[in-house]
């Protein structure tokens, strides 16, 4: 089997610190293995999916979870090279990462939704402040070569495929999961026409920062595995 797609039972970083809480995690994804049926995803993609499914104990991601064929590749790329950062729109996908997990690959994470600029511009410009916050980031220089998780706001979505086609913003990889009934699955449609950029969305009306959160830890554990297996 493919390192990078190998059970990562032999993970330390990026597993469970307990043998308790290892032990309910395997046996949880060994249930979705059993329960999951037919599935579509390539070795290096499943595990992702199945970490989104153990998130929320759907398995409607089974099918709903898109790829750009050059999605976990450059996730991967980004997060060995301990040159990447977490960019993302709301603080709920900041807090939900795990920081010992992103300090051993030296990843940082930026969110800007609260700050007073950024609220400020949205009323002047009648606009979100997820939008704005995106702007923000794009100006600072942190959206190039980061990995991009939208959860919450289709507007954020909107904002980064407008950023890279129009100002030439080029993110290592967009995790666009943003949940909702306004413009939700439209700002994922729109992702998924991207070429330039490498995507994971989810389509239609579901998402969410908590399934962001278990996309991005499956690309770290899958990043120590192929370090372990290097």
């Amino acid at each position: 089997m493919n390192p990078t797609a190998a059970n990562v039972h032999g993970n330390v970083v990026t597993e469970q610190l307990t043998a308790a809480g290892r032990a309910i995690e395997h046996d949880s994804f060994a249930v979705i293995d059993r329960e999951v049926g037919h599935y579509a995803y390539t070795p290096e993609q499943w595990p992702i999916v199945r970490r989104m499914i153990h998130a929320n104990a759907d398995f409607d991601f089974n099918g709903l979870t898109e790829f750009h064929p050059g999605a976990v590749e450059a996730g991967l790329a980004a997060i060995l090279g301990k040159a990447t950062r977490v960019v993302a729109d709301v603080e709920m996908i900041c807090v939900g990462l795990s920081a010992p997990r992103l300090g051993h690959f030296g990843i940082g994470t930026h969110q800007f939704i609260s700050d007073p600029d950024v609220i400020e511009a949205a009323k002047t410009e009648g606009t979100t402040r997820a939008v704005q916050a995106m702007r923000k980031t794009h100006r600072l220089g942190l959206i190039d070569g980061a990995i991009v998780g939208i959860g919450n706001a289709p507007t954020a979505l909107i904002e980064i495929v407008r950023l890279i086609q129009e100002e030439g913003a080029r993110p290592a990889l967009v995790v666009g999961m943003p949940v909702g009934f306004v413009s939700a699955a439209e700002s994922k449609d729109l992702m998924a026409l991207e070429s330039d950029v490498p995507w994971i969305v989810i389509r239609g009306r579901k998402g969410g920062s908590t399934l962001v959160v278990a996309a991005i830890h499956a690309l770290l554990g899958l990043a120590e595995a192929r370090e372990l297996a290097a």
